[in-house]
């Protein structure tokens, strides 16, 4: 199979303790609706992060993500 791109939103929230918490990922058409969704979601949580992650499916590879935004609070160990 060839390979294929997945654009990906992941939005943080903050726990009772404070600590960043990944909600559920929402995967996107391109990186500049990624990039969109993660600005909107930001404003609506603690923060989020838009990335990419390109590899074959069918193998079970990828190459490592990309990040192509972040905004508000995300994690630093991301990258």
């Amino acid at each position: 199979m060839a390979s294929v791109t997945y654009y990906v939103v992941l939005p943080f929230v903050r726990n009772e303790e404070g600590d960043l918490v990944a909600l559920e990922a929402i995967e996107a058409q391109s990186a500049t609706s990624a990039a969109s969704k993660a600005l909107v979601l930001s404003r609506q949580n603690a923060g989020a992060v838009a990335f990419s992650r390109t590899g074959d499916p069918s193998q079970g590879e990828f190459e490592p993500a990309v990040v192509i935004a972040r905004y508000g609070d995300t994690p630093d160990d991301l990258e």
